[in-house]
């Protein structure tokens, strides 16, 4: 009996250092962050006629629910809520933001586009030639790329059409300093007057990415068409090193599409300051 006793007290104290560990582990990160999402996918049509063409608006918007330190849950959230619907929407729930933002886009959609389909309608014999561009879309998803102790990387992708020969999208970048509740700027990582070094580095990397030598085969190839080639804000830490991300027309044409250069620490050491989540991804 002595012997079964023994037993099941190791089993216990076995499970439960396990469980332990697991726990120490799951909130290793600052904040103890746990996120959901709220998704819209929502079809209107103009004189709410189905017949006619109609904007199509498609919402994924990831926050945080639970968390160790409420005043971090809420600071998040008024930065992704800011970042993905406008400043007027923050201070709301969540929920809330998502449902007027929807409602505010068929109503804005409706209220700017019927009185031209009705003129067009008058004018135009063939009907069936003025529906494409009177068929809107929006789209905005956004999810947490990385979340590592200090550090929360959130990406916002947006994506619209209003008529025209094409539509347009883009990707946006949060990194957030979870204990300065902020995004960090290029001036929070690097030090001194690091800007034309690191611009350097970006035209190297991406002539290496590109398989030339010069700055005049990338021109010719189309980078720097449209924008100088520089360091951006937008811009995403990893545990590789640094990503800078041009959408389109940033410095290249929409043909080229979004332009992704990534710098390893090991490369620009000489320009990082000693901000502690450097240190961390490092590791």
């Amino acid at each position: 009996m002595k012997k079964q006793y023994v037993s099941l007290l190791a089993i216990i104290l076995s499970v439960s250092g396990f469980l332990f560990s697991c726990h120490d582990k799951m909130n290793k990160n600052t904040g103890a962050l746990q996120f959901d999402s709220i998704q819209v996918n929502e079809t209107a049509h103009l004189f709410s006629d189905t017949a006619k063409p109609a904007c199509n608006i498609i919402i994924n918007f990831a926050y945080p629910v639970k968390s160790s330190d409420d005043m971090l849950k809420d600071s998040l959230n008024s930065y992704f809520i800011s970042a993905c619907f406008g400043d007027k929407y923050i201070g709301e729930k969540p929920e809330e933001v998502v449902k007027q933002y929807t409602e505010n886009y068929i109503s804005e959609y409706r209220r700017d586009l019927e009185p031209m389909y009705t003129e067009d309608e008058k004018d135009k014999e063939d009907k069936s030639s003025i529906g494409a561009w009177y068929s809107y879309y929006k789209g905005i998803e956004s999810h947490v790329q990385l979340y590592d102790k200090d550090l929360l990387v959130y990406r916002i992708d947006y994506n619209e059409y209003t008529g025209g020969a094409h539509g347009i999208y883009m990707a946006t970048f949060l990194n957030m300093d979870l204990t300065l509740m902020r995004p960090l700027r290029l001036d929070d990582i690097f030090v001194g007057d690091y800007k034309d070094a690191l611009t350097d580095l970006i035209w190297n990397q991406l002539m290496a990415d590109n398989k030339v030598n010069t700055h005049e085969a990338l021109e010719d190839m189309g980078y720097a068409s449209t924008g100088d080639i520089a360091p951006t804000e937008n811009f995403y830490l990893s545990k590789e090193g640094i990503t800078f991300y041009y959408n389109v027309y940033d410095i290249t044409p929409y043909s080229m599409g979004p332009v992704k250069v990534t710098i390893p620490f090991s490369m620009m050491e000489h320009l990082l300051g000693s901000n502690p989540i450097l240190g961390e991804l490092k590791n």
